[in-house]
């Protein structure tokens, strides 16, 4: 295709629906936007829209022409994002993905830093998705696990969590504390509610704990916290997280096997600007206060 501008004019009336407004959205005339229709159905003979009195709706030649367009919008939109990542002020949008489960880490970090960068927009993502470090979709992304292996990517150790079973002062106030591991099994527990869950204290829980005695369940790591705090059971929270709350106390100690490194992930492309280097060191900084804590 050697017209970018009338697949991109045709993208718009797809999205908008009307003449006018897709000429609205790219500044040019409205004879402009049907001329460029016009010239995009006789180059591929064939019918791309169906005019009608509120508008233009996209038959399935059109469809499928807009699926692309949509694609190559995208791409030029990462593009731009990563070009403009490039420079050297700390100022524009930062964008930091992780999972949620260490937001209550990461948050109080990219406040305190967007406070000394007035020029920064913070973009904090979250969820189980990966987002692609090399389509531009992220600046910095902090990972679990195993040590990431993706091309082209830096990748720095960060922290290592230490996860175990902690009680609220509620819960022990009704049922007490377990003197050993073979009592666990007369206590209520907090777990996952996937028992394929890959974390794998959460797989120590289902191997070890009866099925019955894990009353409270949740795919929600915020909500397994709160259920924790509230007293519904025993339940696994990192040390770091439990020492923040406060009113916890620890059944037993930290296993190796449970813990959960964290790595620090950027896009060769993007490491060394000014931007990335900036909030990677403000957030050693910070992470160094955490183990002295």
């Amino acid at each position: 295709m050697d017209n970018w501008d009338e697949i991109r004019t045709a993208f718009n009336v797809a999205r908008v629906g009307t003449v006018s407004g897709a000429a609205e959205v790219l500044g040019v005339h409205h004879a402009t936007v049907i001329r460029h229709i016009d010239a995009l159905e006789d180059r591929l003979g064939v019918r791309l829209f169906q005019r009608h009195a509120r508008g233009y709706t996209p038959t399935e030649a059109g469809e499928d022409l807009m699926r692309v367009a949509q694609a190559t919008d995208d791409q030029f939109a990462q593009l731009s994002g990563r070009i403009k990542g490039r420079g050297n002020d700390v100022s524009g949008d930062l964008v930091v993905t992780s999972l949620g489960s260490v937001s209550h880490l990461l948050v109080p970090v990219l406040t305190e830093f967007q406070q000394a960068h007035p020029d920064i927009v913070v973009r904090y993502l979250t969820g189980d998705r990966l987002f692609r470090l090399e389509y531009g979709e992220a600046h910095v992304a902090v990972r679990a696990g195993a040590a990431p292996d993706q091309p082209d990517n830096v990748v720095q150790p960060f922290v290592t969590q230490e996860f175990t079973l902690f009680a609220s002062d509620g819960y022990i106030s009704r049922f007490g504390l377990p003197t050993d591991e073979s009592e666990l099994q007369n206590h209520w527990f907090v777990g996952a509610d996937d028992p394929a869950s890959r974390a794998p204290f959460f797989r120590w829980m289902y191997e070890t704990i009866p099925l019955e005695r894990i009353s409270f369940r949740s795919g929600d790591v915020h909500a397994q916290r709160r259920a924790i705090q509230e007293g519904a059971g025993i339940g696994f929270m990192s040390r770091l997280h439990a020492r923040e709350i406060g009113g916890l106390t620890e059944v037993m100690p930290p296993r190796k096997e449970w813990s959960s490194a964290l790595w620090l992930v950027t896009h060769m492309d993007l490491h060394r600007t000014s931007k990335v280097q900036a909030f990677l060191s403000f957030l050693k900084e910070r992470a160094a206060l955490w183990a002295e804590a």
